[in-house]
C-alpha cells in the first residue's frame, strides 16, 4: 500500500480528539455527503422515470402498428389503401429472423359506428390469425381476445373502452358499423368480446379490431390481398438495422414505414424528455461537485497543522494532494451509495405499488412510469464519480499554499 493511500485510509477510519477540530467541520461534511446523495437520487429517479415513459409510451404505439409495415408502394397514409398478396417469399418467412418477433397481415377500414343513441367514426382494423395478441393483452379489462374461425368470417371485434363510455357498450353487445363502398353505405353488425383500455389518445378513441375478411369483402377484394403486413421485432433497437434489411429484400413495388415515421409528432416528444434529463443530471453533477469541493477546502484548512508536519517529513506537495483526493473519493462513495439507496427505494416503490399516478389524458398513461436499467446504473454512478472528482483537483492545489513554519506554530 502507498504511503498516500495509507495516511487517506488512518485519517477515515481514525477517531478525532476533541481538540483537533475535527468535530466542528462533521457538520459540513455532512451536509456535503446529503446533498451528493441527495443529487444522485434525483438523478436515479430522473433518469428510471424518463426512460420508463419513453419505453411505455413507445410500445403502446407500437402495439397498435407493429415496428415496420410493408405495403404497397402506391397506398398513402390514409385508410384506403392499393392491396398486396400474401403470396411474398417474405411472408412468414421474416419471423425466422433472430431479432424478428412474428410478422401479421393488417388492413384498415375507416367507417361509422352507430347505435340506437349515438353515432361515432372509427377504424376497422383487420386482423387474422397470425396477429400477436401479447401486448392488448396486458390491457384487456373486460371479455377476451378474439379467436378466428379459418372457416368462416367473424363477427366479434375488440374496442377500446374509451369507445364503449361513448356509446354506451360493453361486452356481449352488437352494434353496426356503416362502411362505404362504391359511394354507397355496407352495414356490417358485429358482436363486442373483449375492451381494453391502453390509455393512449388518438388511439382508443379510434381503433376497433375484427377479422380481416370483412374488408377484404368490403373492398372487393379475394382472400390472399390484405392492406399490408406488420413486422415486430424483439427489441426497438434493431429498428433501423431491420427495416434496412427488409427495404433490400422486398419486390422494388413495396416499401416500408417504421412506426418511428409513421408517428413523428409522438416520437420527437418523447426524445425531447432527453434534453431534460441531460440538463437534470449536468446540474445536479454541478451541485454535488461545489458541495464536496467546499468540504475539501475546509478539510484541508482543518488539517493545516498536519499539512505542515507531513512537509517536514519529506512529503510533497502532489502526495498530499492526493491523501484528500482519497479522502474526498471516500467521501463521494458515500454518498453515492446513500443516494443509490434512496434513489432506488422510490424508484422500486413506485414500480410496485403506482403511488404517484398522471392524468392519462395528458400523459398517455394512469401512473408514473419507472424503468430501472442496470446499465444505465452503472454508467450514471462512475460518470458522477469521475466528474466531481476531477472537479475536486483544483481545489486541492490550496496545499501549496500552505508555509511550513507557519502551518507548525500554528495555534
Amino acid at each position: 500500500m502507498n504511503f498516500e493511500l495509507f495516511t487517506a485510509l488512518k485519517l477515515i477510519r481514525g477517531k478525532s480528539s476533541k481538540n483537533s477540530g475535527r468535530n466542528n467541520i462533521r457538520p459540513i461534511i455532512n451536509i456535503a455527503l446529503a446533498g451528493i446523495a441527495i443529487s444522485v437520487s434525483v438523478m436515479i429517479l430522473s433518469v428510471s422515470i424518463v426512460t420508463g415513459f419513453q419505453k411505455e409510451i413507445r410500445e403502446k404505439i407500437i402495439g397498435f402498428g407493429g415496428h415496420i409495415t410493408i405495403s404497397n408502394f402506391q397506398s398513402t397514409d390514409g385508410f384506403e389503401v392499393v392491396p398486396i398478396s400474401t403470396d411474398q417469399e417474405f411472408y412468414p418467412e421474416l419471423d425466422t429472423l433472430e431479432k424478428v418477433s412474428n410478422i401479421q397481415v393488417y388492413a384498415n377500414k375507416a367507417g361509422i359506428l352507430k347505435t340506437d343513441e349515438e353515432i361515432l367514426g372509427i377504424v376497422l382494423k383487420g386482423i387474422d390469425n397470425d396477429f400477436d395478441w401479447t401486448f392488448f393483452k396486458d390491457f384487456m379489462i373486460s371479455g377476451d381476445t378474439l379467436h378466428f374461425d379459418s372457416e368462416k368470417k367473424s363477427n366479434d371485434v375488440v374496442l377500446s373502452q374509451k369507445i364503449a363510455n361513448k356509446m354506451n357498450l360493453k361486452v356481449g353487445d352488437n352494434f353496426i358499423v356503416y362502411f362505404l363502398r362504391n359511394h354507397q353505405p355496407r352495414p356490417r353488425k358485429f358482436y363486442i368480446t373483449g375492451i381494453y383500455e391502453t390509455s393512449l389518445e388518438g388511439f382508443d378513441d379510434l381503433f376497433v379490431i375484427g377479422d380481416i375478411r370483412h374488408i377484404q369483402r368490403l373492398n372487393g377484394w379475394n382472400e390472399e390481398q390484405v392492406g399490408g403486413f406488420e413486422v415486430n421485432l424483439k427489441h426497438y433497437s434493431d429498428l433501423d438495422e431491420i427495416d434496412d434489411f427488409i427495404f433490400h429484400h422486398i419486390p422494388f413495388e413495396y416499401k416500408t414505414t417504421t412506426i418511428v415515421t409513421k408517428n413523428q409528432n409522438l416520437f420527437g416528444w418523447l426524445d425531447l424528455q432527453d434534453i431534460n434529463v441531460t440538463i437534470i443530471i449536468g446540474l445536479m453533477i454541478f451541485v454535488s461537485g461545489i458541495n464536496m469541493a467546499s468540504a475539501l477546502l475546509i478539510m484541508i484548512l482543518d488539517r493545516t497543522r498536519m499539512i505542515g508536519i507531513l512537509k517536514t517529513m519529506g512529503a510533497t506537495n502532489s502526495s498530499i494532494r492526493k491523501i484528500f483526493l482519497y479522502i474526498a473519493t471516500y467521501l463521494m462513495a458515500v454518498g453515492l451509495f446513500w443516494g443509490n439507496l434512496i434513489g432506488l427505494g422510490i424508484a422500486l416503490a413506485q414500480k410496485y405499488f403506482k403511488i404517484f399516478t398522471l392524468e392519462p389524458e395528458t400523459y398517455y398513461i394512469t401512473h408514473i412510469p419507472i424503468n430501472i436499467d442496470i446499465a444505465n446504473l452503472i454508467s450514471l454512478n462512475v460518470f458522477t464519480l469521475i466528474l466531481c472528482v476531477i472537479m475536486l483537483i483544483g481545489p486541492t492545489y490550496i496545499v501549496t499554499r500552505i508555509k511550513t513554519v507557519e502551518a507548525i506554530n500554528l495555534d
